[in-house]
């Protein structure tokens, strides 16, 4: 492989996100920009990953598997994905997800009251998910359960947090809080040649020297050069898919000068694109259980694909 130009690793692939957030050593990042987040509503002081591979009950179950699973000093679990490619059924598989750490906290003790420790889904989505119920003018979502009448929070044991980091666009210049400041660099860090005048804090001192590529061993190189690959494969792929599905869109809605023939087409294309995505990523040698991951499509879908 060639010599990387950039001076910091991406914290969109697989991974630097992991190796950012998702090690021991660097815990400390995970809590600051999660506190950031939550602004208050939640202050975490420590967390304790946990085993981030997830079987079903039943053997015929999907498994699942985390970028980060940890929980905190009170008990309380998150989980926190970074996904780059749109999935149709996104939102399902992030309620899930959060199945897992609801049930695991069933002890075999039948004395068990089931009372809960608090869920925290934490998704970062390099995508704009189009999502209706989301405020427009907003990148970061809340999603709890409620009373649809009263508005009121029914149970606070289940929380969803939808980010959009696709659709964050400020400058180095208009960036105020700490949290502006890890989107800022989530999105940004590797397009960078030096840490920004304004990055004081000393969280900031720790996530550009663990992310600088020139202080990596071989082995983390040549893993870390992987990831771009599979990353750019996957981004690449996308925008053809995309552009693919709005030509078709626009053919089929001039054609038939309707509306739906344009949203139809549009959603045929993309469809056709995902399964060229698929086809793409086999060809490239990941194997169909990382291919399923990526992008939420089955093995039994991916199966019929390759005959």
């Amino acid at each position: 492989m060639g010599q990387l130009e950039e001076r910091y690793i991406s914290l969109l692939t697989d991974f630097g996100f992991k190796r950012i957030f998702g090690t021991r050593p660097n815990k400390d990042l995970l809590v600051n920009f999660l506190n950031s987040m939550f602004n208050g509503e939640q202050v975490i002081t420590d967390v304790r990953y946990l085993n981030s591979e997830h079987v079903g009950d039943v053997f015929a179950e999907r498994r699942a598997i985390f970028d980060v699973y940890c929980e905190n000093e009170r008990g309380e679990k998150f989980i926190v994905e970074m996904q780059n490619a749109y999935q149709k059924h996104f939102k399902d598989r992030s309620l899930f997800y959060a199945t897992f750490p609801i049930r695991e906290q069933a002890p075999k003790d039948a004395s068990w009251n089931f009372q809960l420790n608090h869920v925290y889904i934490v998704a970062l989505l390099n995508f704009d998910l189009k999502e209706p119920a989301f405020d427009p003018n907003d990148i970061t979502h809340d999603v709890g359960l409620m009373d649809k009448k009263t508005f009121r929070v029914f149970n606070d044991k289940l929380s969803f947090k939808y980010v959009e980091i696709a659709n964050f666009d400020k400058t180095e210049a208009e960036l105020v809080t700490l949290y502006d400041k890890w989107l800022f660099a989530l999105k940004n860090i590797s397009y960078l040649d030096k840490r920004p005048d304004s990055f004081r804090e000393r969280v900031f001192s720790k996530l550009f020297d663990e992310a600088e590529i020139a202080r990596f061993n071989p082995q983390e190189l040549h893993e870390y050069e992987d990831s771009l690959k599979a990353y750019r494969d996957i981004k690449n792929s996308i925008d053809t898919a995309l552009e693919l599905g709005r030509e078709q869109g626009r053919a089929e809605g001039i054609e038939q000068g309707r509306e739906e023939g344009r949203a139809e087409g549009r959603a045929e294309g993309i469809e056709q694109g995902r399964a060229q995505i698929v086809l793409s990523m086999l060809a490239k040698g990941l194997d169909i259980a990382t291919v399923s991951e990526l992008t939420g499509m089955s093995v039994e879908e991916i199966r019929t694909l390759q005959k």
